[in-house]
């Protein structure tokens, strides 16, 4: 019976509740409830049915502490998401890095499924520290990682870029794919035979393959991991960023606080992936928080650099004001 139709009498609410209760308060399955009322199991399914649509039975969901599905729905409707994941941090001020991670972790776990070529961005601590705690899988679940971003620079720096590429695809059976290359080289024509040396020209064509994203979002004061790699902007670059209206970057490439990718004047000495691929890919994962990087997300969202996004509350608050 529709929802709509004339009102049952006294009887039928009674039986309504009767049978609404016996399923779902007390946990009877529908067959015994048959036997016990005397009546066919077809006639208790359409029962539970009408309860529900009378409003008999009403679902509630009801969020723990620290879980904020209403933002995560509010930000996937705002900005046209395909997903989004907001993470609870223990006051303002707090290192967003160990429950940004931890989510991504999560994240992935649930998600990878097989097949996909992932692309990572090599400079975000964030994506760092979540391949630390991400659990090995027991079977392949990508084909390829690959570096997004030229990775050569500092010695010790270089090596936790090459880490989380390689450990990434360790954890997932995927080959690792790297980017043999500093990001910022000093001439338009080094980039150029750079970009035709063997290993980085296959680095440049596995980007085509992605299926899969892992990016952080950069403000334009580079982060300390950035800065000890070699490869973060000059002052004079940041100033000239700053005149353009950048608010931030995803893979060096820099937007506006509307998304809108800058001219920026190092654009024809980086080698990375062009926005125009990154933004073909099927699912781009943005993971990134903190205050001092609200604008640059916010412009990374409207910018469709990515359709997923971890972040934290606070951000995600401040991104639907």
């Amino acid at each position: 019976m529709a929802a709509g139709s004339s009102d049952p009498g006294p009887d039928h609410v009674r039986l309504l509740v009767k049978v609404a209760r016996m399923y779902h308060e007390r946990g009877v399955r529908q067959p015994e409830i048959a036997a016990q009322l005397s009546m066919s199991q077809p006639r208790v399914s359409r029962l539970l049915k009408e309860a529900v649509e009378r409003g008999v039975v009403r679902t509630v969901v009801v969020s723990p502490d620290g879980v904020h599905a209403e933002l995560e729905e509010a930000l996937v409707e705002r900005f046209a998401l395909r997903d989004a994941v907001v993470v609870e941090v223990e006051g303002p001020g707090t290192d967003v890095i160990p429950a940004l991670a931890a989510a991504t972790a999560t994240y992935l776990d649930a998600t990878l499924k097989g097949g996909d070529t992932i692309g990572v961005s090599s400079w975000s601590a964030t994506l760092l520290e979540s391949v630390k705690i991400m659990r090995a899988r027991t079977s392949s679940v990508a084909h390829e990682v690959v570096q997004l971003l030229g990775g050569s620079g500092s010695p010790e720096v270089q090596l936790h870029a090459t880490r989380l590429t390689s450990r990434l695809a360790e954890l997932t059976g995927a080959q690792p794919v790297f980017a043999p290359s500093a990001a910022l080289v000093g001439s338009p024509q080094l980039r150029d035979l750079l970009s035709e040396e063997p290993a980085m020209a296959e680095t440049m064509q596995a980007w085509s393959r992605l299926t899969l994203a892992l990016l952080g979002v950069g403000s334009l004061d580079p982060s300390p991991l950035l800065r000890r790699s070699g490869n973060a902007i000059t002052d004079e670059d940041q100033r000239d960023l700053r005149e353009l209206g950048a608010v931030g970057d995803v893979c060096a490439r820099y937007f506006d606080a509307d998304g809108h990718a800058v001219d920026a004047p190092f654009n024809d000495r980086l080698i990375g992936i062009e926005p125009d691929r990154l933004r073909a890919v099927e699912r781009r994962i943005a993971v990134a928080g903190g205050m001092d990087k609200a604008a640059a997300i916010r412009g990374a969202m409207l910018g469709k650099w990515a359709n997923i996004l971890i972040t934290d509350v606070e951000v995600a608050r401040e991104l639907l004001k």
